[in-house]
């Protein structure tokens, strides 16, 4: 598994006077975020300035697999949201302990 940078942007669909959350079928796109950070794919995410566009770290095998598993998204279909650039990255400095799973607490 490596660690990929991920940008997300506004596609053809995005209402641009509308924040975030009054998108179209927001708590559909918000519930699929939430499994995919749950499951460990996405590490660190979220949206940059107004909304319009985001960025997540996620753990993946490959570019093609986070292209795979982002076109789930219902905001992808509705052309709401588009992948603009997937990146591997390596972490040099700051908290080591990012891209490693953890148990949940609990667990």
């Amino acid at each position: 598994m490596a660690l990929f940078a991920v940008i997300r942007e506004a596609g053809p669909a995005w209402d641009g006077s509308r924040p975030m959350r009054e998108q179209q079928a927001w708590d559909d796109h918000a519930a699929f975020m939430d499994g995919v950070a749950d499951g460990g794919f996405i590490v660190l995410g979220g949206p940059l300035g107004d909304g319009s566009r985001a960025l997540h770290v996620v753990e993946s095998e490959s570019e093609e697999a986070v292209r795979t598993r982002f076109a789930e998204d219902p905001w992808t279909a509705m052309g709401l949201l588009r992948v603009a650039s997937v990146e591997p990255w390596q972490i040099l400095l700051g908290d080591s302990r990012v891209g490693r799973s953890h148990p949940k607490e609990g667990t």
